[in-house]
């Protein structure tokens, strides 16, 4: 079974792109060269996509080897594959990780019991259920990844298919 994602690293140092493609490479089990440019976003930094395909779970694999790298932020997608959800992950090196299951155009799934827990805090807290949803979605690491995003229309991306 295959499943496939893209990687979309925002920005990261120079001197770390090298390091981003060999723990790339060691997950999907091919030699990864992706097409850094500058990011305007970041000036100093780069940034990169590449589309991949390989056994399903490895968008959290990619996630749990580059989160934590200092000055690197990143999201990588995989899209549903049968008996898998498709999954989002966003890291930033302010707010850490974030995951949640993706549905087949992309936005956020949210399961009942996460969001009847988000119902309860607000309702047991005093907090607003906005910002427990927000929390739910995302909101804060969109809103830091936003600019970056914004800041590579345009740019190419690159296509691995790995084997085996």
């Amino acid at each position: 079974m295959s499943a496939h994602g893209v990687l979309y690293v925002h920005s990261a140092p120079p001197a770390l792109c090298p390091h981003v493609e060999w723990a790339v490479a060691g997950i999907v089990g091919a030699h990864v060269v992706m097409p850094w440019v500058g990011q305007p976003a970041a000036p100093g930094a780069l940034r990169a996509e590449l589309t991949w395909q390989a056994r399903p779970g490895t968008a959290g694999a990619i996630a749990s080897a580059l989160a934590g790298w200092h000055r690197l932020r990143f999201e990588v997608t995989e899209d549903g594959s049968p008996g898998c959800d498709g999954v989002r992950h966003c890291y930033t090196p302010d707010l850490g990780i974030f995951t949640a299951m993706t549905g087949a155009n992309g936005d956020i799934v949210v399961p009942e019991d996460r969001l009847r827990a988000a119902m309860g805090v607000a309702l047991r807290l005093g907090e607003s259920l906005e910002d427990e949803i927000g929390r739910l979605l995302g909101t804060a690491w969109d809103n830091e990844l936003e600019p970056f995003r914004r800041a590579a229309d345009g740019a190419p991306v690159r296509w691995l298919n790995a084997t085996g």
